[in-house]
């Protein structure tokens, strides 16, 4: 484990607790949930899933208990009136819209059907995106484990973003003043938030007997949780100085497959990877490829100029292999294809990132959203990798930053020196611990009597 891990020491039985796991977003952030969970159930604690419909059958054939609080993307899309293609192209490109379109008007019910969930559940453990979360955990007076998948969703001013929602941080001074300016730029980022969508949450606490609160971090957990997990490795980003006091970072918690079961990588695919020098891989996700434009077409080019075999993970169906040193399929696990390549051409997703990294290779990132610029600015910064606009990502250019990328010793050897690091990380299994002592701890605390009744930790932490 790296150097900000810290892995509680001793495991109880904890046979039957019920831990109610909640994310919200795509696989990239399913994915670490479901890792999480088997973890879990390997220490004989009951993992079940909050999801959305999307996540249900990837789930379930990993035999984790899951149950739908969140619609599925298809029935976003209807709401929006847009095809798949229009919406995600609407949606990477303003954040606004997501969460309006995403995240907003599911609150109400997402709330109702997870507090259904947990009646008998002993902790809520979720993504720092699942709104109802926070405000079920105060209603079943229940321990909150935040789960921050991403670095940047820490709001750190000593290591503030670099996206296009928090410009106005580039250019911030270094030292006490920048640190200074950074928090305003986050006061004001809070405040535009509560104005926007303070109500529509004051309202659904109001349904259920909780005072009003405006809305006030709303994406920020870390006040109300026990405890907040960072899930990404210390090698790619260390948690930053003025991280919560309950943070903890435990590593990648990866998980890969197409299904959600065990499988072999597909015949066609590692005769092809056997068969030749190792492959350029282009992937954009399970998000971006639904508006991945000439992406691909320009990915299989760029290859043949460079005089090089490519693996493409499109995300569409596959069609006929008419070039024999371009292998394009629907999907492949990434834990068994990276570590074939030469280099690895990706959006920027978490999920992707981490697995890039654990596979030390070297890494061109094309960010189109969001967090994705924060990790592509990481991944140069860390000396494994380089990073293009999509607007730039073109056969010449592409062609031009990918030779300097594969010419250039010290990032092949940094990937390497790095993925060994975290190759050797069990995130799953330091999260798992973390989450069995707070376990412990809240059983601890229901044996406490106050005011003449058995109080859990969650709810001594309201009334005290």
């Amino acid at each position: 484990m790296g150097e900000n891990q810290t892995t509680p020491v001793g495991c109880l039985d904890q046979a039957g607790q019920k831990v109610v796991l909640s994310t919200v977003g795509t696989f990239g952030d399913l994915h670490p949930f479901i890792a999480l969970a088997k973890s879990l159930q390997a220490r004989g604690i009951k993992p079940i899933l909050a999801a959305s419909e999307d996540h249900l059958a990837k789930a379930l054939a990993a035999k984790i208990e899951a149950v739908a609080i969140f619609p599925s993307f298809e029935k976003i899309c209807a709401r929006m009136g847009l095809r798949k293609r229009e919406a995600v192209s609407l949606l990477m490109g303003n954040q606004r819209k997501l969460f309006e379109n995403a995240i907003f008007p599911d609150l109400a019910s997402s709330t109702d059907k997870l507090l259904a969930l947990t009646t008998d559940a002993d902790m809520i453990v979720a993504s720092s995106f699942v709104l109802a979360a926070p405000i079920v955990a105060e209603k079943r007076r229940l321990p909150l484990v935040s789960v921050v998948l991403q670095p940047m969703a820490f709001l750190s001013a000593l290591d503030p973003p670099r996206t296009g929602d928090f410009w106005m941080m580039a250019h911030a001074p270094v030292g006490r003043l920048g640190a200074a300016w950074n928090r305003c730029v986050y006061a004001m980022y809070r405040q535009v938030l509560q104005n926007l969508y303070g109500r529509t949450i004051d309202q659904v606490r109001a349904d259920h007997g909780l005072r009003p609160n405006g809305g006030r971090r709303m994406f920020d957990a870390s006040g109300t949780a026990e405890i907040t997990l960072g899930c990404y490795s210390p090698h790619f980003s260390p948690l930053p100085l003025d991280a919560p006091n309950n943070a903890k970072l435990v590593g990648f918690p990866l998980f890969d497959s197409e299904s959600g079961t065990e499988s072999d990588l597909d015949p066609a695919l590692s005769a092809f990877l056997s068969a030749g020098p190792p492959p350029l891989v282009f992937t954009l996700g399970t998000f971006a490829t639904h508006a991945a434009g000439a992406f691909y077409d320009q990915a299989a080019e760029i290859s043949r100029r460079l005089g090089m075999r490519a693996v493409l993970l499109t995300g569409r169906e596959s069609v006929a292999q008419s070039d024999p040193s371009i292998f394009e399929c629907t999907y492949a696990p990434h834990s068994r294809v990276f570590p074939n390549a030469a280099a690895i051409i990706h959006h920027g997703g978490i999920g992707t990132t981490g697995q890039a990294l654990r596979a030390g290779k070297p890494q061109l990132v094309v960010p189109h959203m969001g967090d994705q610029n924060d990790h592509a600015r990481r991944i140069v910064q860390l000396g494994v990798g380089l990073t293009m606009k999509p607007v730039r990502f073109t056969i010449n250019e592409a062609v031009a930053v990918l030779s300097t990328l594969l010419s250039d010793q010290n990032i092949r050897y940094e990937a390497m020196r790095i993925g060994a690091s975290i190759a050797a990380e069990d995130a799953p299994a330091a999260a798992a611990s973390f989450i069995a002592q707070e376990l412990r701890l809240s059983a601890d605390a229901k044996a406490v009597c106050k005011h003449g009744q058995l109080l859990g930790r969650g709810e001594a932490l309201f009334i005290q």
